[in-house]
């Protein structure tokens, strides 16, 4: 009786597996498509308000100049929108000034988690807290530790700004060659922070700064009128400074009874 025997070879792992299933580069400087690639779900957001502040820009009589000008001096988004309407209605310049400290302030508690640690260059640490923008907080929020660096950080705010700067070019062009002004586009700046305040709603916990917010437009309102924006954001601010020291004493008084 004849046997066959047969020998079985285990396959031999490939040693070298193609790049794409391996996830990030594990260099640093290979990266940055990687930022590149971040950038993408940001950009939905910016590019769109971009468009909406070149429009906004040639709506109000300004230079067309104005777009890019702000977008790379005042890199900040809402802000922008907020100075082109304090622009054209010749807003003293103290006001300018403590407008953007008040709605900018919130850029400092960013730097304390943003990993600026990365960034070596005192040149690119340097364009890496300029372009310290809310989505470029989010973005680089949402990506585990191991995989951050100096490039793929850089990459993508560098790439948030193109989408800034891009967006105010075309809003200038499509405002330039509409024959008539776009009716209630000035309310693009009022509908984001409204969008915002929804979604505080959905919060429980952020409820009570939503319910402190609206009581502080309405003072301001009555109070100065002329001047309602700004006295109401200095009237929050220091509401959420009250809210916030009275919530981190309760834990600890309830801590000592304990």
């Amino acid at each position: 009786m004849n046997t066959c025997t047969t020998t079985f070879r285990p396959a031999r792992p490939h040693r070298n597996p193609p790049r794409s299933r391996l996830g990030p580069p594990p260099s640093g400087a290979g990266r940055s498509p990687w930022g590149v690639r971040d950038s993408f779900s940001a950009g939905l957001g910016i590019f769109p308000l971009g468009i909406a502040l070149g429009l906004l820009i040639m709506q109000a009589g300004l230079p067309w100049w104005l777009a890019p000008a702000l977008s790379l001096a005042a890199f900040a988004g809402s802000l922008e929108l907020l100075l082109v309407g304090m622009m054209a209605t010749v807003t003293p310049l103290a006001a300018v000034a403590l407008t953007v400290l008040v709605v900018n302030f919130r850029h400092v508690f960013y730097a304390f988690s943003f990993p600026l640690h990365l960034v070596r260059h005192p040149v690119a640490k340097a364009y890496a807290v300029y372009a310290m923008i809310d989505e470029a907080y989010a973005v680089n929020a949402s990506l585990p530790e191991a995989e951050r660096s100096a490039p793929r950080l850089l990459a993508m705010q560098i790439a948030c700004e193109t989408y800034w700067v891009g967006g105010g070019l075309v809003g200038v062009a499509l405002g330039a060659a509409l024959p008539a002004p776009v009716k209630g586009l000035e309310f693009a700046l009022c509908a984001l922070f409204t969008v915002l305040t929804l979604d505080a709603f959905r919060s429980r916990s952020e409820l009570p700064s939503v319910l402190l917010a609206g009581a502080a437009a309405a003072l301001a309102l009555v109070l100065t009128p002329g001047l309602a924006m700004f006295t109401a954001l200095l009237m929050f601010v220091g509401l959420l400074l009250v809210r916030h020291t009275l919530t981190t004493r309760r834990p600890a008084q309830e801590t000592t009874d304990a």
